[in-house]
């Protein structure tokens, strides 16, 4: 069926009294084995490696983490070969988890956690210290990176999932130096491009474009008007896009050891809403203001004559921040977030309409058409029982969407989506998506047919256990080996 009113707000639990927040309860073991349960058939042209990322710690000596954001990064590999499935999951060694996987406490500080102790054991700490490689990962040359906000990525073997290290680009890559969890591939050129918010006397965005052989240049940076968070960008043929939402930091509060990065942010809705469009041939960066509103995610954008497009899950304002990712364990994740497209005009003007109104997060296209027009876009969520629990196609041309709902007690994370072939029609494909079960306190992968999201998942693999919400995840057609 297709949806189109305003989803009802959830309720923590399910009409059978499972309640979906387990789902952020850790899962401190790692897995190596063949998923014999499968409902339906795999199809049998999609074969390569499915990577996702998520804390899959999210607390430390019994206590639960004060951010969601601050738990330990676990990477789950799916391996479809065209006959099976193999998963394995394995927790990124960084120096944040060998410290606080057996401690009493915390033991760095993170996102938005503070080592007991007060100002003098929280002063002056690098933030890349903190680095929980949870966030997303990507496939560059023969590493898979595990990626976070304010530090370096880590090295693992996309293979075996062995921590290689952290990985500076040869060197380019300094050790106080940001790369963020969202880069971005140009399909016509191979190229990879990242940034780094830089935090001192003035606050910069530091720009990288990275070579498909691996080497890392630095482009011209770009210069803000206060210390912001910013999660995401876009890319365009032409432009590095990044909006600037008025999401403030008090970073002296943070560097006396007074508060956590997360602690710090306020929402200063005085403040516009920034889109800096920075040449990627290193031309002056382009500023244009807007009226304030908060995101995290980008789409995709594209140069639509002499306008430039982007498209983005909007928030009103940072309230998610201050309630459900503080309270993750019983928050509501009620906050309403919509799909909103951004028209920025020849003359300094930005139009704006919402693409759909239904609450989602996560958004997804066909990365074959990243920097260019894209008629389809996926998401989790169309959500009536749960956070996400469903997945939601949007169709850009006839300004529609619809929905495969998973029901109560379900939650769906980010849709990946896998073209049939690589010459295949942009909706010529399938979406894969790790859903939760409250009931059953347990997690599958599922796949759907992109053209028919609504008609019954092709396949549904079960897991043996549960995986804690992930975040972000690649698709790679290279088939990891499992033994």
């Amino acid at each position: 069926m297709v949806l189109q009113a305003e989803p009802t707000r959830s309720a923590a639990t399910t009409e059978n009294g499972h309640d979906w927040h387990r789902i952020f309860e850790s899962l401190p073991d790692e897995h190596d084995y063949v998923v014999d349960h499968v409902e339906g058939r795999l199809p049998q042209g999609l074969a390569g490696t499915l990577y996702r990322n998520g804390p899959g710690i999210n607390e430390v000596g019994g206590k639960p983490f004060a951010h969601l954001f601050d738990g330990h990064g676990m990477i789950s590999q799916f391996v479809l070969d065209g006959e099976g499935l193999h998963y394995r999951n394995r927790f990124v060694q960084t120096p944040k988890y060998k410290r606080e996987r057996n401690a009493s406490d915390a033991q760095v500080v993170g996102f938005g956690q503070q080592r007991p102790g007060g100002v003098l054991r929280n002063a002056l700490r690098r933030p890349g210290a903190g680095n929980a490689a949870n966030t997303s990962v990507t496939m560059h040359g023969d590493n898979l990176l595990a990626l976070w906000e304010a530090g370096r990525p880590w090295a693992l073997d996309p293979d075996t999932l062995e921590t290689r290290g952290e990985h500076d680009f040869g060197g380019a890559l300094k050790a106080a130096y940001a790369f963020s969890a969202h880069p971005k591939y140009d399909p016509r050129t191979g190229e990879m491009f990242n940034f780094g918010v830089a935090y001192g006397p003035r606050t910069k965005i530091r720009c990288y474009r990275i070579e498909p052989g691996g080497r890392l240049h630095h482009l011209q940076p770009v210069q803000l008007p206060w210390p912001v968070m910013n999660h995401d960008f876009a890319l365009t043929a032409e432009h590095l896009v990044f909006v600037i939402d008025p999401i403030v930091a008090s970073i002296g509060r943070v560097v006396m050891g007074l508060q956590s990065f997360g602690e710090s942010l306020r929402w200063d809705a005085s403040k516009p809403t920034l889109v800096v469009l920075v040449p990627r041939d290193g031309g002056k960066p382009r500023v244009v203001e807007t009226s304030p509103f908060f995101h995290f995610h980008v789409n995709n954008a594209f140069e639509d004559g002499g306008d430039t497009v982007v498209d983005l899950v909007r928030y009103d304002d940072y309230s998610i921040g201050s309630n459900s990712l503080r309270e993750f364990r019983t928050g509501g994740f009620d906050e309403p977030a919509a799909l909103w497209r951004l028209r920025v005009k020849p003359a300094g003007e930005i139009e704006s309409h919402v693409l759909c109104p239904l609450q989602a997060e996560f958004p997804q296209h066909d990365w074959r058409r990243t920097t260019m027009g894209h008629r389809y876009s996926y998401l989790a969520g169309g959500r009536e029982h749960a956070i996400t629990s469903g997945i939601v196609k949007v169709d850009h041309d006839s300004e529609s969407w619809s929905v495969h709902d998973f029901g109560q007690g379900q939650v769906a994370g980010e849709p990946i989506f896998v073209p049939r072939s690589a010459d295949s029609g942009e909706d010529d494909g399938w979406l894969l998506t790790v859903v939760y079960s409250a009931a059953e306190h347990r997690s599958r992968l599922v796949v759907l047919d992109a053209r028919d999201v609504e008609a019954d998942a092709l396949a549904v693999a079960h897991l043996r256990h549960h995986v804690p919400l992930g975040f972000h995840g690649t698709w790679t057609s290279r088939v990891a080996a499992t033994a």
